[in-house]
């Protein structure tokens, strides 16, 4: 597999401000405001050439992916409402004009000799054009010898004050040298440590790729300090000295400061930036892309964004400010959006609105839906196999990888391509950050592939396309460290603030948080860049930031803002980069799920989902749930309900039965519960017998919504308080509806997983109120999704006008395989491969709610 690789050279990194530099920079200098477009023409029509010009009352263009072309030569600088401005603490020398096409026209004769002797010998103007361009290439080698002696004198100089600023780092013998020997020992130690980083670096990185990923982020920070030490050692002079510890820091500034100074340069030189983009299309493999290709299309899953969260993250906000007279504001101004770069996209050039997910509303059955076309036999993010005996977790690797070979193995055809980017020509898609491979063969960070041992598809060679450049591993580490910290930080003033609800986030959450919304983040926004510069007709990448902070702090919480407001700067700079790249781009967004909030089961009601179950089967519970009102209860109706002696079927006695304890999983407000003693799965009439007090612990349980068994006569059955029944074949209703509060289309959701091998043999879906959106979660979690109840069942779509709608407009589009259709379909549209009938045709779509809206 040809991955993208970084010369050292520069990158701001892709959650701060573009910079132009190979990689994740590379190609990326800030071009026009991406919410405002550059100048567009009609894709339908390649001759037209006019261009949009801004609304003079709403100042917006169209933006990118509506379809429009856009010209690669157009340059301005971001806009205020671009939404991609730098973190400080990176700040990278980003903010340079460009040069526009006017200077593009009036380049001077000499470099257009053939403009100003349009009526010469041609033999005269071959010569004088050879001239030409034999006085270019000698401006191009000395603006090139220029930057590396500005770069090599900026890392001289930052030396020196690294030198004069830390006591454990010298450049001069004990006794003393003058100003001249320090300098030129400095000079010395930046050469060498430039050309170790550009030689050696890429090197040593590519021999890590083994390493987790975690460890590798990690490594590479060392590995440059050491750098710098045999920089030191072999100096002439012998007077460079550095403790390791020290050395470390000195080698990431140093870094940063020259891959800022390269990009400052660079982004000035029209010649060396398209040199750049060349280079670096022609190390990713990229196929030769015609001028008039068609667009290529890039989908970025925004993971556990729901609908709602983010059709508020793109309208202004209110707030009050400055004195009041006679109870009156005086001052009221407006906010800008949370992600600034998407809302000057909505309603202009893109169109967004909610789908509804599967009752398994999380990514594995989402991602494997929308990437392979189906998710049957996935009735959770976690379950049990019983058959194996083994626990199937939709984040480990083996289980990603066994859930895409039984996608392959129910194919209809096992020799045909499966999955939304398997195409006919290998490395035109790619997949990044995603748990499945979607048929791609360039990844990135793709689960489903982390435990192969082939160099050509291992995931985690995609981190060399970020680690080659030991300024990113500095920048990137250095990123890393500040959000551990953040994290620290937010938890703290949560507690300080009693905060409710709210869960530990100690132990090592700081850094999976940092790994998440930092590393994960640089590495495949840099990979999509690639993609795009590469010419890749389709792209799916998964930002999975905004899902892991809101589990710990909730999905409309300030930190949780903070978070899509990164995540907007990365779209913006994945759009910054799309204005160079060889073809145009059309840009979906989307999301596999949403997020509820609500306490934890266990903070409202004092037990787990595994102490009531245990209770329920007259199992020891712990000492927290006996001592909770409800664990009380429980317990007392099991031990009555055992009284009643009963003969088992089996043979075996009630002690034996005991021995062999429930299996009792958690996937957001979803339980499963499994007896791995009765084969297949159990009905609700040998569950009633060997477990009478069970199914009425949990279904009068307040803390449960509705209870799934299969019973022997009437088939899958939804149970819910004082002895309410849906039966999901018949439709017949026994009492107050237990579905009812979960809206419509919960039925057919939850009937469609009780077909499922491998359901469980009690499904237990927590309360959800309709009033709040509160549910419970069975893990530590106040976000959660999993199960159906309020926001976590609505993702979004949100796409381009120059794609067909999804779906007629009053109807909701329905399940993750209805998705894969509409996403395979606007591959086709966009010129990708063609689309079989039996592929497009089945979007399934439901009557839109009351509640529901579309933007």
């Amino acid at each position: 597999m040809t991955e993208p690789r970084k010369a050292p050279g520069g990158y701001s990194g892709p959650g701060e401000e573009p910079a132009s530099g190979e990689g994740a920079g590379e190609g990326t200098r800030p071009g026009p405001d991406p919410g405002s477009g550059p100048h567009t023409g009609s894709p339908a029509d390649p001759d037209h050439q006019s261009r949009t010009e801004p609304d003079p009352e709403s100042g917006t263009r169209p933006g990118p992916g509506s379809g429009t072309e856009r010209d690669p030569r157009s340059r301005a600088e971001p806009g205020p409402g671009s939404g991609a401005e730098p973190d400080d603490r990176f700040r990278t020398n980003t903010d340079s004009l460009f040069r526009t096409d006017a200077d593009d026209q009036s380049r001077t004769d000499e470099d257009h000799p053939s403009r100003s002797a349009p009526g010469t010998d041609s033999r005269a103007g071959l010569t004088a054009l050879r001239a030409a361009a034999t006085r270019k290439g000698r401006r191009a080698a000395a603006r090139g010898l220029g930057r590396i002696v500005v770069v090599w004198a900026v890392g001289t100089v930052t030396m020196l004050i690294l030198a004069g600023a830390l006591p454990d780092f010298r450049l001069q013998s004990p006794d003393g040298d003058s100003a001249t020997h320090i300098a030129v020992t400095a000079a010395v130690g930046a050469g060498v440590f430039g050309v170790l980083s550009a030689l050696v670096w890429p090197v040593l990185v590519r021999a890590l790729l083994l390493v987790p990923a975690f460890v590798l982020g990690l490594l590479v920070f060392f590995l440059n300090g050491s750098l710098l030490l045999i920089a030191l050692s072999l100096n002439p002079t012998g007077r460079g000295e550095a403790n390791p510890e020290t050395a470390v820091v000195v080698a990431a500034v140093m870094s940063a400061a020259s891959s800022a100074t390269s990009t400052a340069l660079t982004v000035r030189d029209d010649g060396a930036y398209r040199r750049r983009l060349a280079r670096l299309a022609y190390r990713r493999g990229a196929p030769a892309v015609s001028p008039d290709a068609a667009p290529g299309i890039v989908f970025l899953q925004l993971d556990g964004v729901g609908h709602d969260v983010l059709h508020a993250a793109l309208q202004e906000r209110e707030r009050a400010g400055g004195r009041s007279l006679g109870g009156q504001r005086l001052l009221a101004h407006r906010l800008p959006p949370v992600m600034e770069t998407v809302a000057s996209w909505h309603g202009t050039s893109h169109r967004l609105i909610p789908w509804r997910t599967d009752w398994s509303s999380q990514t594995g059955a989402s991602q494997l839906g929308i990437l392979h076309g189906t998710n049957e036999d996935v009735p959770a993010f976690r379950w049990y196999e019983k058959e194996t005996g083994e626990v199937m977790v939709c984040s480990h690797p083996s289980t990603a990888q066994e859930l895409e070979r039984r996608v392959a193995a129910r194919a209809e055809d096992p020799a045909a391509p499966r999955g939304l980017l398997a195409t006919g020509e290998p490395g035109d898609t790619a997949s990044r950050g995603n748990l499945f491979t979607g048929g791609a063969t360039q990844l990135a960070l793709v689960l489903s592939v982390a435990v192969r041992r082939n160099k050509k598809t291992r995931s985690r060679a995609g981190y060399f396309a970020y680690f080659s450049d030991p300024a990113n591993a500095s920048r990137t580490f250095a990123s890393f460290v500040a959000e551990a910290g953040r994290e620290v930080f937010q938890s703290l003033r949560s507690r300080l603030r009693r905060e409710t609800p709210r869960v530990g986030r100690g132990g090592l959450y700081p850094f999976i948080r940092a790994f998440a919304t930092v590393v994960s983040r640089d590495v495949v926004v840099t990979a999509v860049i690639g993609d795009m510069l590469a010419g890749r007709t389709a792209v799916y990448a998964d930002l999975v930031a905004y899902d892991e902070v809101a589990h710990y702090a909730g999905p409309q919480h300030r930190d949780t803002q903070q978070v899509l407001r990164r995540i907007d700067r990365s779209i913006a700079l994945i759009a910054k980069a799309a204005e160079h790249a060889p073809r145009p781009y059309r840009i979906v967004l989307l999301s596999d799920h949403g997020q509820s909030h609500g306490p934890t089961f266990a903070a409202a009601y004092g037990l787990t989902l595994q102490d009531l179950v245990r209770a329920g089967c007259g199992l020891p519970v712990s000492r927290r749930a006996g001592k909770s009102r409800s664990g009380a209860e429980a317990r007392t109706a099991a031990r009555a309900a055992l009284r009643r002696p009963e003969r088992p079927e089996d043979g075996h006695d009630g002690e034996g039965r005991r021995g062999l304890e429930p299996v009792v999983l958690g996937s957001g407000n979803l339980g499963l519960v499994s007896f791995p003693e009765l084969p297949g799965v159990a009905s609700r009439e040998t569950i009633e017998r060997r477990h009478p007090a069970l199914l009425p612990a949990l279904t009068e349980h307040p803390g449960v919504g509705f209870v799934l068994v299969r019973s022997e006569e009437h088939g899958p059955v939804v149970l819910g308080a004082d002895g309410a029944e849906h039966h999901l074949e018949t439709g017949k209703v026994v009492g107050i509806d237990p579905l009812l509060p979960f809206g419509p289309g919960a039925a057919g959701t939850v009937l469609r997983t009780a077909r499922f091998p491998h359901a469980a043999d009690i499904m237990v879906n927590s309360s959800y109120d309709p009033q709040t959106g509160t549910v419970h979660a069975f893990e530590d979690q106040i976000g959660s999704h999993g199960g159906l109840g309020g926001e976590q069942s609505r993702a979004f779509l949100f796409w381009p006008e120059g794609l067909t709608p999804p779906v007629p407009a009053g109807e909701t589009l329905a399940g993750a395989e209805s998705v894969h259709r509409v996403l395979r379909r606007w591959i086709g549209e966009c010129g990708g491969p063609v689309v079989r009938r039996a592929a497009a045709a089945g979007v399934r779509a439901e009557p839109v709610a009351e509640d529901q809206h579309a933007g």
